[in-house]
């Protein structure tokens, strides 16, 4: 089959369907089918610098990028969902059990979002619960409806492994973690920041929820999104680095939108 390029983006098939007529077949296919830029109504240029923004520069985003690269607001919301289900991706591919034998993991939960409207009213927030083990950049993120033992206590026997030293407040939740195969120390925060007995703190757990609290958008969020809200935390903690960012984005684009084999 002979491939000719139509269009910078674009092969037309030219294969002769009739010798008698020769008609060609001149069916087009894009470059970009069943990739990220599939159906996207911008430019090259345009997706890799909204890329580069929205990894180069905190929450809120969306005003910038409008003045910026001259997009409606609805253009650049629906963009960052598309580029959160790629982060997204990578987090499921990433998302490891942490802790161990001779391991310390922090655990703590958080509301996210919660702050004063207008009038004396309140916006509801989203709890969330985590957990980070010392001395490595180890850490999940669970958005959660409720703080009960039973959700709680099923998350921890899936994120972090048996024989781990679990370091936690004093919320009843956890009483049972001794019972699971795990060596449960707490701290009562109401008395102090560090057990004088036993040393134990949450120190680590509670800089990590500056750290979301900093990356989770304070405007327009919805609870629809915060799994992608904490893929983002992980995936940008992960990664400090905005060069890292954009080279691991950019596989793990490509590898969730494979292009079909010719």
């Amino acid at each position: 089959m002979e491939i000719t390029v139509a269009h910078p983006y674009t092969f037309r098939c030219q294969k002769r369907t009739s010798k008698k007529t020769k008609r060609k077949c001149n069916v087009n296919v894009s470059i970009f089918k069943k990739t990220f830029f599939f159906r996207v109504k911008l430019s090259v240029t345009t997706v890799a610098e909204f890329v580069f923004i929205y990894f180069n520069r905190p929450p809120p985003r969306i005003k910038y990028i409008e003045r910026e690269l001259g997009l409606t607001q609805k253009t650049i919301v629906d963009f960052c969902s598309f580029i959160r289900e790629v982060i997204i991706f990578w987090a499921s591919k990433n998302s490891t059990v942490i802790g161990g034998e001779g391991k310390i993991v922090e655990i703590d939960e958080a509301k996210i979002g919660k702050r004063k409207y207008n009038k004396g009213r309140y916006l509801e927030g989203q709890w969330v619960f985590g957990g980070i083990e010392r001395g490595s950049r180890n850490f999940f993120l669970v958005a959660v409806e409720d703080r009960s033992a039973g959700t709680l206590v099923d998350i921890i026997k899936n994120k972090i492994a048996p024989g781990t030293t679990i370091f936690s407040d004093c919320w009843r939740a956890y009483d049972s973690l001794g019972e699971n195969q795990y060596k449960h120390l707490t701290v009562n925060h109401s008395v102090n920041f560090v057990d004088p007995d036993t040393g134990t703190h949450t120190q680590n757990i509670e800089r990590l929820w500056v750290e979301v609290r900093k990356l989770v958008p304070r405007f327009g969020r919805t609870k629809r999104h915060y799994e992608g809200y904490l893929s983002e935390c992980l995936f940008a903690m992960r990664h400090p680095d905005h060069r890292e960012r954009l080279h691991v984005f950019w596989k793990m684009a490509g590898q969730l939108y494979t292009p079909p084999a010719h």
